[in-house]
């Protein structure tokens, strides 16, 4: 089988910070996904982390060694665990298809292992898997007292029926099993033939200092295709697009270039399909792309995307309890005036409510958004200096 041909999926992996994420992305993938700076010095998932792998079946075994037959391609993302990024754990829920919770035995259900459940619900991931970590570290009996407290956080949720698998990260205990457990997901039912829609959630300039203007290579994107193809040689357009300031007003200027080459993991395609995580090589200048200043925003064919919006209305559900905290603390009605910080889609933004309608609110927003009708939208307020989600909503036609 071909690697075009096998079935892919997104795969998010989130938890509490140290519950053992990182560790367990680089044993499927050999990788680790901390390369940011900051990220290695303070031993946490800052930004969105990607890395691919090939699942193979040798015999009944699954593995990521190039042994037997490959049955299935997946895209990791490595989402913050800290509470204080909890807006780029929602971009990375805007782009999986299905999740790996991951609670560590020794630690137990913390508040931020809640908050990524309902963030996972929030945004309608149904296939998740549990990963009970670190059995290494804990007895027989702490393990069963630790399995009957996940399945009773899980109940009555979207993870009630999903499979808690006992592992060691660490140690390569049970990798295999997790593996499997992948292949047996539901594969989403792909749009493919409508206009394209790529979500970027990293942006790069990947030139390495003193490269020569012959070698250059221009802006690299890299996110999700959302539904419809990209091929090389396609003219695209970016929106919002170029965050300008002028006269101390905050201006958007949509860039229109062309795809030079996609990369799907370490291989270059020449055309791309919804599915696995992608790069777009641009012809855009590569400052343009550093260090993630088109994130959030969305790529299309030339003229083919919505307008850019400053307001947004949403049909909101709200949770019976603010999540990410230790008390109980009921979810309070919002209000006229009140700021909110939204995330559509991989777009992080913040938004004054103008107007509240039985379910429906109307928001004016300071950074504008390219939506779709029934775009998913996680909503967050601002409590004690935090930002802590409090429900989520539907995108209603402006």
């Amino acid at each position: 089988m071909k690697d075009k041909e096998i079935p892919s999926l997104n795969v998010g992996v989130v938890g509490h910070i140290d519950h053992g994420k990182t560790t367990l992305l680089s044993r499927f993938t050999g990788k680790f996904t901390d390369t940011h700076s900051e990220e290695l010095k303070r031993g946490i998932t800052i930004k969105l982390g990607y890395a691919d792998s090939t699942i193979f079946k040798d015999g009944n075994k699954f593995t990521t060694e190039k042994k037997g037959e490959p049955v299935r391609y997946i895209s990791f993302i490595d989402a913050p665990g800290h509470e204080m990024l909890m807006a780029t754990m929602l971009s990375g829920a805007a782009i999986i298809d299905a999740a790996i919770l991951v609670i560590a035995v020794n630690e137990g259900i913390k508040p931020q292992t809640r908050e990524h459940l309902m963030a996972l619900e929030s945004k309608k991931i149904k296939n998740i898997i549990i990963a009970q970590n670190k059995i290494d570290l804990a007895t027989k009996e702490q393990a069963l007292k630790n399995y009957k407290e996940i399945k009773e956080f899980v109940k009555g949720t979207i993870a009630e029926n999903s499979p808690i698998i006992p592992i060691s990260a660490q140690q390569g205990i049970n990798i295999d099993k997790i593996l499997e457990e992948l292949c047996k997901l539901e594969l989403p039912k792909r749009e493919i033939n409508t206009e394209p829609i790529f979500l970027i959630a990293r942006s790069f300039d990947i030139n390495r200092p003193g490269t020569t203007i012959n070698n250059l290579h221009g802006g690299v994107l890299g996110g999700i295709l959302k539904k419809g193809k990209l091929k090389v040689g396609d003219e695209i357009e970016i929106k919002p697009g170029l965050s300008i300031k002028k006269a101390n007003q905050q201006t958007y200027q949509t860039l229109v270039t062309k795809i030079l080459s996609l990369h799907k993991g370490d291989k270059s395609v020449t055309e791309i399909l919804p599915g696995a995580s992608i790069s777009i090589e641009t012809a855009l200048d590569p400052f343009l792309t550093k260090t993630d200043s088109l994130t959030g925003c969305l790529v299309g064919l030339k003229e083919k995307l919505p307008e850019i919006s400053y307001n947004i209305r949403i049909k909101k559900q709200f949770f019976k309890e603010v999540l990410g905290i230790e008390d109980h603390k009921k979810v309070e009605e919002i209000k006229t005036k009140e700021m909110l910080m939204l995330n559509v889609n991989t777009t992080i933004t913040v938004g004054i409510v103008e107007k509240i309608q039985d379910n429906e609110i109307t928001l004016n927003l300071k950074i504008p958004v390219v939506t779709l009708k029934g775009d998913n939208v996680g909503i967050a307020r601002n409590i004690d200096g935090h930002w802590r989600l409090i429900g989520w909503g539907e995108v209603v036609e402006q």
